[in-house]
């Protein structure tokens, strides 16, 4: 989905700091964080510029870590023709071949809601989204724009995941996994099976990346993303092959 609208300068947007607060990766650590003035709304030419910038969305908010003496965000992305799965992550694919993918607009659903607030309550209880709310769900995953998405992943109509990603001009940009807890379907790693369909529907598309958005080295669960390679991250304003052990 390319869009033909003039971008706007990113030079001509406004931008806010937040005050600092507790990073919510790394204990002991203060974040603070840029957004885009919120009264710019999130158009597809600003998205696409700011997202080479390592700008997130979170609903109608792009942000970026901006952390006074901290650079441990590091944005990431996945070269989509470069990507080679491993034998894991080639097992996982044809361990989920039972799934059906559904393309979705990024608007409320009820059953989306129940399996989102079963996968806070039970995986995230100590994290700053516990406890999940339908406000919180819809300021974070829904958003009345084309390039917003929501893909299901069901068996045989029950709904086991459901992966938020955008569509950008250069890229997918996978915003948020949240599946069924249920130890029986621990094995299908439907977190890591997520980024590989993401990876696939990238291909389809004719897109040349996937943005995972950050990585830091001290963060196990963001470990994941570093057995996807190779991996990209951006330096300054440029993107260069991350190494990792």
């Amino acid at each position: 989905m390319s869009s033909n609208a003039p971008r706007q300068p990113v030079k001509d947007l406004h931008f806010f700091l937040t005050v600092p607060h507790a990073c919510s990766y790394l204990a002991g650590r203060e974040a603070t964080t840029l957004f885009l003035d919120p009264q710019q709304s999130p158009g597809q030419g600003v998205y696409d510029s700011l997202a080479l910038l390592g700008f997130r969305r979170s609903g109608r908010h792009l942000y970026r870590p901006h952390c006074e003496g901290c650079s441990a965000c590091i944005s990431v992305r996945l070269p989509v023709e470069e990507f080679t799965p491993n034998r894991n992550q080639r097992r996982l694919t044809r361990r989920n071949s039972d799934l059906t993918l559904h393309l979705r607009p990024a608007i409320f659903d009820p059953e989306h809601y129940a399996l989102y607030a079963k996968y806070i309550r039970i995986r995230h209880a100590d994290g700053d989204m516990y406890p999940p709310s339908h406000e919180q769900y819809r300021t974070f995953l829904t958003l009345d724009q084309q390039y917003a998405r929501l893909m299901e992943f069901r068996l045989h109509g029950r709904l086991l995941a459901v992966a938020a990603f955008d569509q950008l001009e250069h890229g997918l940009s996978a915003i948020y996994t949240f599946f069924d807890p249920d130890p029986e379907l621990e094995r299908r790693s439907l977190g890591t099976f997520a980024v590989l369909t993401l990876v696939g529907q990238a291909r389809r598309r004719g897109l040349p990346h996937v943005y995972l958005g950050y990585w830091i080295s001290e963060c196990r669960k963001m470990a994941y993303k570093q057995d996807f390679r190779p991996l990209e991250m951006l330096d300054g304003r440029h993107w260069r092959r991350l190494i990792t052990p």
